[in-house]
């Protein structure tokens, strides 16, 4: 009996491994059937054989439904919506409803989310379970859909109470919340108290709306009188801070002035020549460091950065930026007085332009080492010639092109 079985089995085997292509190609198939019909009959929620029956529903605004979404009684789903249609008043819903669900023609319809990402639905309020019933055809006329409100709605309400803030206030609130580890706590008191607030004024609706309509007479006068009453608490504000902030400092000066006042007679008392000394040594700084302002003012000029920042200057876009010149330039010292370079005033030339060095290998065209006769001593400035002497300023003539100062207007005045 065992060995049939085996054989048997062995058979089955090998029918299945001649065979395999064809099995696996089943298995695809039928895998596919499965996945398709999961899909269709679960995901998609598609039912050919169910019994259904639309329900139009009107309301003043889309609320964000889509298409394909779900309709529920009181969060079952029990539908979805159809399609959706502009209307002149505002948008016309068409919703397909299981008809093994009887939905009251008395129910509140709302239009709800499932998360605050959205997936909007439509949810049926039935007030009992009893009829009349929607059918199909049924019209919930314009009215008794409510959808939630937009944002821009939220914004335009809130700005009335968002211009009352005032933001100096929410500044302190928060500047005293911080300043101890309580803060947080009391931040949460705060949020709580309003909670408890709020949700008591629920509880008593109609008592608050009636208290917020007849006090309309003195909510007037009291904003007709708005800005006298704000100018005397005003003033009355400041009188009482005032006199709040001198309490302390009154009773103290009552408790010490009297040592106090003792003590500093008796200061002045014992040390009224050394005062005046002291006195007369600070008027003679003092007026030592005014007329040394103008020197002081140039050694700390404004005009220019520190060094830090001409250094921090030098880093940029990645890198160290310098200029660097490997190459090595002969330079004259003529032993006269130096201008900078970038002077654009037109200094008149110097008369003795002499070149100091003496190594006979430099400027051998020059007119230093041009032939002379014995004895004359011309390759040099004359003996105690000024070497700062300039030439006569070039005489002004009919046709002599003016020549004024070319630079840009200078913080000080450069030393000469």
């Amino acid at each position: 009996m065992i060995s049939a079985a085996a054989d048997k089995l062995v058979g089955l085997v090998r029918y299945g491994h001649y065979h395999r292509n064809w099995l696996s190609f089943g298995a695809l198939i039928l895998t596919f059937i499965v996945s398709a019909a999961y899909v269709l009959f679960v995901s998609l929620r598609l039912n050919p054989l169910a019994s259904e029956y639309r329900v139009t529903v009107e309301a003043p605004g889309s609320g964000g439904m889509l298409p394909n979404q779900d309709a529920a009684i009181r969060g079952y789903r029990v539908g979805k919506i159809e399609s959706l249609r502009l209307t002149t008043n505002g948008v016309s819903a068409v919703v397909r409803i299981d008809s093994k669900y009887k939905i009251p023609a008395s129910s509140a319809v709302r239009v709800s989310g499932l998360s605050p990402a959205g997936e909007q639905y439509i949810d049926f309020l039935p007030p009992s379970d009893k009829g009349p019933f929607l059918k199909d055809g049924s019209v919930i006329p314009m009215g008794i859909a409510k959808v939630p409100i937009t944002m821009s709605d939220t914004l335009a309400n809130a700005e009335g109470a968002l211009v009352q803030i005032d933001p100096a206030k929410l500044a302190i609130m928060k500047k005293e919340l911080s300043i101890s580890k309580e803060g947080p706590k009391k931040l949460a008191d705060i949020v709580d108290g309003g909670t408890f607030l709020l949700s008591t004024l629920d509880s008593v609706l109609p008592e608050t709306t009636s208290i917020l309509k007849t006090s309309r007479v003195v909510f007037t006068l009291a904003a007709d009188k708005g800005p006298g009453i704000k100018a005397a608490a005003a003033d009355l504000n400041q009188s009482f801070t005032r006199v709040n902030r001198m309490l302390g400092g009154y009773r103290t000066l009552l408790a010490t002035a009297p040592n106090t006042l003792s003590g500093v007679d008796n200061l002045f008392a014992d040390n009224s020549g050394t005062m005046v000394q002291l006195l007369g040594n600070l008027a003679t700084s003092t007026q030592l460091l005014y007329l040394r302002v103008p020197a002081l003012h140039a050694l700390f000029p404004d005009y220019r950065t520190s060094l830090l920042d001409a250094i921090g200057s030098t880093f940029h876009d990645g890198g160290l930026w310098v200029t660097a010149d490997i190459y090595p330039r002969y330079a004259c010292d003529y032993g006269t007085p130096r201008h900078p370079p970038s002077a654009a005033d037109y200094p008149e030339p110097f008369m003795y332009t002499y070149c100091r060095d003496e190594d006979p290998a430099v400027l051998i065209r020059g007119a230093k080492n041009a032939p002379r006769p014995a004895g004359d001593d011309t390759a040099g400035p004359p003996q105690g010639a000024d070497l700062g002497r300039q030439t006569d300023p070039t005489p002004i003539g009919r046709y002599t092109i003016p020549t004024p100062y070319g630079g840009p207007t200078l913080p000080i005045e450069p030393p000469r």
